[in-house]
């Protein structure tokens, strides 16, 4: 595979992938074991089905342990005898909606997981670069048209947005208490992508998601808030981001601390364009707009990709038109039954090659 994401460094890594049963974090390992790394992954049982997990046939190619973030005593016997090269923190409560209806164990997920994992990492005695996911929503939104950057002020008024800022408040404590030193084994940054789409996502009350479910029921798809606007982009650009700064940061300390990884600024589209994107490549989506709006969720976000594409070299390689319809072919190839294992590898090396 070509491209700033070097197979050969990933070789023989030992690598562990919280969260390893998501969607994000199948995408992950699928890529991590295709370039020949050791991964193990830590997580719940897969939530739906069906599952990318299940699907592309990862329990035949990684070390599965199922269990829970907040259980310190098995992370920590895991991390110890896995030793792991690498550390990707996925494990995540990743619902807006979730968070409002269960604001504890979101916390407990989000915030005391963050914790549990850094605490095991501490007794480690092999070097090790951690690399925190949290996310876009952990900023301050005041919902005004502004880029964020890195140092803009971290918040939230609705509770997952909380999480994701205390998580990376509970990151930064660890990093500069116990990983400044020299001689420190753990390297820890964190990672704060923006609204990810991609094949192989069945979340509960997400849009492309929703949509999907929709299409195959029948159903018009019911659009909540069409003017929001998101800074979209395909499941592997944050990935390529995620593994490019656990490249360079084992040989620059100054990488340790926050990076966004996000669409071009001519990139970021309301919702509802995103929508009329999916239809030229799923023409059976049929829209409802709906007054109910639900919680409070932002309606503006956006990010600023400025550090990762000066500091790592990452730059985005798919247009928003080119996500969403890699997206939707990825769902109509699962729909007509075909091998998605096999789909999902040629779409990473179609990624790969531009």
């Amino acid at each position: 595979m070509e491209g700033l994401v070097d197979s050969a460094y990933w070789a023989n890594k030992r690598v562990l992938v919280t969260g390893h049963t998501g969607f994000k974090g199948s995408w992950l390992c699928h890529w991590l074991t295709r370039m020949g790394a050791q991964v193990t992954g830590y997580a719940l049982e897969p939530v739906s089905n069906p599952s990318m997990y299940n699907l592309i046939g990862l329990d035949d190619h990684i070390k599965s342990t199922i269990g829970d973030i907040a259980d310190l005593k098995s992370l920590q016997q895991l991390i110890t005898r896995t030793a792991p090269d690498v550390i990707f923190h996925l494990a995540a409560q990743a619902l807006v909606r979730p968070a409002y209806q269960d604001p504890l164990l979101t916390f407990e997920t989000n915030v005391t997981g963050t914790a549990n994992l850094l605490q095991a990492c501490r007794e480690l005695n092999n070097p090790c670069d951690v690399v925190v996911v949290t996310s876009d929503k952990c900023y301050l939104n005041r919902e005004q048209h502004h880029f964020y950057v890195e140092d803009d002020p971290l918040g939230g008024i609705d509770p997952y947005s909380a999480s994701k800022a205390c998580a990376e408040i509970v990151t930064a404590s660890f990093r500069d208490s116990y990983c400044r030193e020299s001689g420190a084994n753990i390297r820890i940054a964190t990672a704060r992508a923006g609204n990810v789409i991609g094949g192989g996502d069945w979340a509960e009350d997400r849009l492309i998601p929703d949509t999907i479910r929709a299409c195959s029921a029948n159903t018009p798809v019911v659009v909540r808030n069409p003017k929001s606007i998101r800074p979209w982009q395909h499941v592997l650009e944050p990935l390529s981001g995620y593994l490019q700064l656990a490249q360079k940061m084992r040989s620059n300390r100054d990488l340790c601390r926050p990076f966004n990884f996000g669409p071009g600024k001519d990139e970021v589209l309301e919702v509802g364009e995103l929508l009329n994107l999916a239809a030229e490549s799923y023409p059976k989506i049929e829209l409802e707009y709906s007054s109910d709006e639900g919680p409070h969720e932002a309606k503006l976000l956006m990010l600023d990709a400025g550090a990762a594409k000066s500091a790592l070299g990452w730059l985005p390689k798919w247009s928003a038109r080119e996500a969403v319809h890699h997206t939707f072919e990825w769902y109509r190839a699962w729909r007509e039954g075909g091998d998605m294992k096999a789909f999902t590898s040629a779409q990473t090396d179609d990624y790969c090659q531009v």
